[in-house]
């Protein structure tokens, strides 16, 4: 799942717009319909404070590894 979906999908979530458990309908009114088997496999159930610390950590391992890459290149 790219990071820009993941960003929608927080942006959801700070915006309140987004109700949590998740379901398809939710995810289908923020454009996130291609996702929902991806997202309801790892993250059904959950409330609004799990949704947000599971996205939250992918997105910092996506920084966190784009920056050392990053880094790579340029040494």
């Amino acid at each position: 799942m790219s990071t820009e979906r993941l960003e929608v999908l927080l942006r959801g979530l700070h915006r309140e717009t987004l109700p949590c458990p998740l379901t398809p309908a939710n995810l289908a009114g923020h454009g996130l319909q291609d996702d929902t088997a991806t997202l309801l496999a790892t993250l059904r159930g959950l409330d609004r404070a799990g949704v947000h610390a599971v996205v939250v950590s992918v997105l910092a391992e996506r920084m966190a590894a784009a920056a050392a890459a990053q880094r790579k290149a340029q040494a």
